[in-house]
């Protein structure tokens, strides 16, 4: 178990993002699951009907327009978790979450790219028939953190 006492933070994201309800979807679940930022790669944030809580009036958005930019600006000591059906991830079952991380998503049909999945200091999966909707990877993946370090 995880001292509670001991600083963290998170944010979470999505390279490249398929559809705007999507986004709207996992802002909401990063507002309610505790995260400190909300960023995109790629396609920009419009405003979302799916964002009812208005997360990204409440929490901190970044854009960054390549992934390029995106790593150049993560916090200091910050760990990049890439979530991936990949074969080198850590099944999220048994992943430890990094205290202070970043939690990056790829779009459905595309996944994340090379170059994140190379850069990312960990990557995770977690068992499931097909790819699940990137908003709903998100929060299961938010979730496991919040039962797992609280």
């Amino acid at each position: 178990m995880v001292n509670n006492l001991e600083q963290g933070f998170f944010g979470i994201g999505i390279q490249n993002g398929k559809t705007p309800e999507n986004l709207g979807v996992l802002w909401r679940s990063a507002q309610n699951l505790g995260a400190s930022f909300i960023f995109t790669i790629g396609n920009r944030y419009a405003n979302q009907a799916s964002d009812t809580r208005k997360a990204v009036g409440a929490m901190p958005y970044f854009h960054y327009t390549t992934f390029e930019d995106f790593y150049k600006h993560l916090p200091k000591s910050a760990m990049l978790v890439g979530v991936e059906l990949d074969d080198r991830a850590v099944q999220l079952e048994t992943f430890e979450h990094p205290r202070r991380c970043v939690y990056l998503l790829g779009a459905e049909d595309n996944g994340l790219s090379k170059k994140a999945m190379e850069k990312s200091h960990h990557l995770v999966k977690f068992k499931s028939i097909e790819s699940l909707n990137v908003s709903v990877a998100g929060s299961i993946v938010m979730y496991d953190r919040q039962k797992k370090l609280l």
